[in-house]
């Protein structure tokens, strides 16, 4: 795949990004630009094995997860999620169901709506970040939010959905949920530097995520301080293209389960992508998406499934990585001739 090397460095530069990008295909490496800081204040370089926080990216664990508890039959995508949930949220419809949970189609209301007025740098989170370490911690957030569509009328997306799912898997399984997605995703797709890390706690080759583009202020206040079902793993870029290909493979959930996710089920034409259940998908060719954007996470990674390629992005800043993330997907759509 052929990268403009003058467009990709006029992204690098608009803001400041601080991150790495690369492209994979199959076996090799043919693209690695790492920038930037991995710790600011230490002036610690970015480094191409760096963990870096993917946000939203990581709603997919949690769909990946479900997926597994519906193959062994603990789950249904049909059942209604008032089975499991008894009297907790009770402003959710009876008729939800984890399906539409998984394709955004539930239409309840969302603890952080990004429709709303939101900036990364506000501080959303109505319970003090060090006390959400589990899922069942965020139900005084998910809770108290009216209804916004009936079940199933349409796409509208929803974090607190995912969260939602979170807390069904430590029900089912009587498990955390980074338990959960570690032994049933993580373990099975070879991830072993993907996971939850605490924002407060981070090891030397985690990047704290920054709130700007300048000066050293940290995302450690703006999130929880584990992420969740909704978002917040870290992972890195030789990860991601190891995640890509053992989904594909059908080493996380079976053929069968991969094709019902990447299906197209919605055209959403202000995202520029159609939609599947826990994952983006290209508007018009074969492609995959993750991505995420939070106070100091700015991430894509795009999978073309016909040439095994991934391509991705992983900022450490909340704006830096997108001119980048723009110009690498212009090189997508010249390569998939969209």
């Amino acid at each position: 795949m052929h990268v403009d090397p003058a467009a990709l460095d006029a992204a690098v530069a608009k803001h400041a990004f601080t991150g790495v990008a690369t492209i994979d295909v199959g076996d090799r490496r043919t693209l690695e630009r790492c920038e930037g800081f991995l710790h600011r204040a230490l002036r610690v370089p970015m480094t191409a094995e760096a963990r870096i926080a993917i946000a939203s990216g990581s709603k997919a664990l949690t769909a990946l997860a479900v997926m597994r508890l519906v193959e062994d039959g603990r789950l249904r995508l049909d059942q209604r999620v008032r089975e499991l949930l008894g009297d907790d949220l009770p402003r959710i419809d009876d008729a939800v169901t984890i399906e539409q949970l998984l394709t955004h189609t539930s239409g309840i209301g969302d603890y952080l709506d990004e429709e709303a007025d939101w900036e990364p740098e506000d501080y959303v989170l109505t319970v003090p970040s060090h006390e959400l370490t589990s899922a069942a911690a965020f139900l005084p957030m998910l809770d108290g939010h009216d209804q916004k569509l009936p079940p199933g009328e349409r796409f509208s997306y929803c974090n607190g959905g995912y969260m939602v799912l979170a807390v069904l898997l430590e029900r089912v399984t009587d498990e955390g949920y980074h338990d959960v997605v570690r032994r049933l995703v993580l373990e099975p797709a070879g991830l072993e530097r993907t996971g939850f890390l605490p924002l407060n706690d981070l090891p030397a080759d985690a990047a704290p995520g920054y709130v700007a583009d300048a000066g050293d202020l940290m995302n450690t206040l703006h999130l929880p301080v584990l992420g969740n079902g909704d978002g917040g793993a870290f992972t890195t870029a030789a990860d991601l293209h190891r995640f890509w290909l053992a989904l594909l493979d059908g080493r996380i959930v079976s053929q069968g389960s991969v094709e019902a996710m990447i299906r197209p089920r919605f055209d959403v034409p202000d995202e520029r992508k159609r939609y599947g259940m826990g994952f983006w998908l290209h508007p018009t060719h074969d492609a995959l998406i993750l991505e995420g954007y939070d106070a100091g996470a700015s991430f894509r990674s795009t999978h073309l499934v016909a040439s095994r390629t991934t391509v991705s992005v992983l900022g450490n800043s909340s704006e830096g990585g997108w001119p980048v993330i723009f110009a690498l997907a212009d090189a997508i759509d010249a390569e998939l001739g969209a």
